[in-house]
């Protein structure tokens, strides 16, 4: 495993483009949109990368308590994870892997899926301290930052293919954790050599002031993501912020078809510079 998050895939594999399908979005995905993705799909590698939120939330009804998710001490959101968590996101996942391959079988594109944690991301050590009940309090959250990606699993970047990568990874103490599906997509953006990160969501633009953004820079995106960001927006600059430092050019968010996005008709692109 490289412990490098932009360890780049070996030389003359083809560049694909990296699409993170949002838990939130995938039910409402149409037809076309798939029809779309798989047109794109038909001349560019793909890597999906995809949530699991609602899933998740329809599986054990539990998980859509507050309870269920924690804050650590610099105020950042995670699930609380724990070993049930994990085999809870694997049976979402699979479901959602058969459901992703027939739709993109239907329009001639093949694929496999990857758990992240079966070698291609590892994670490192977790924070330990999370507020409960108003107080910090030390809990075994199996959660991680990603700190390596290895491209070298990816063994079929080819047009009319697709890897399917469920972001969960692996700690250094060999431990199977949750990360975060935006900055795993990231990490794989740039591992990869990718030139685009597509971040499918249910929100249609980024929002500055009220006002939808159409482009924005690394910089100022990162300026807002620190003062005025919330939830998982904050995150997805966060993880648009990581893949920009580790290569890719440019970061997609929307709630349009993928040609849509990268054509930026819609949604809100940020670019380095």
């Amino acid at each position: 495993m490289s412990t490098d998050p932009t360890a780049p895939v070996p030389s003359g594999a083809p560049v694909p483009t990296v699409v993170k399908l949002g838990g939130s979005c995938l039910d409402d995905l149409s037809g076309a949109w798939w029809d779309d993705l798989a047109a794109h799909g038909a001349t560019h590698p793909l890597v999906l990368v995809h949530g699991w939120s609602k899933p998740l939330k329809r599986l054990r009804p539990r998980y859509s308590e507050p309870s269920a998710v924690i804050r650590d001490r610099y105020g950042n959101q995670s699930r609380w994870t724990t070993p049930e968590v994990i085999e809870d996101i694997k049976t979402v996942s699979a479901e959602l892997a058969e459901e992703v391959f027939a739709r993109l079988a239907a329009r001639g594109i093949g694929g496999e899926r990857l758990l992240g944690s079966d070698g291609l991301v590892g994670a490192g050590e977790a924070e330990r301290w999370w507020w409960r009940d108003k107080q910090l309090v030390e809990l075994e959250n199996l959660v991680g930052p990603i700190t390596g990606v290895d491209p070298a699993l990816l063994k079929d970047l080819r047009p009319g293919h697709a890897h399917l990568v469920t972001p969960l990874a692996r700690d250094a103490a060999g431990r199977e954790v949750n990360t975060d599906a935006d900055r795993a997509a990231a990490a794989l953006a740039a591992a990869t050599g990718a030139t685009d990160l597509v971040l499918v969501t249910d929100v249609a633009h980024l929002l500055i002031d009220g006002e939808p953004v159409s482009r924005i820079d690394a910089r100022a995106a990162a300026a807002f993501r620190d003062k005025g960001a919330t939830g998982g927006m904050r995150k997805k600059l966060r993880a648009a912020g990581e893949a920009l430092d580790g290569g890719v050019e440019r970061v997609v968010i929307g709630a349009a078809s993928v040609s849509e996005l990268l054509a930026g008709r819609t949604g809100t692109v940020i670019t380095r510079s």
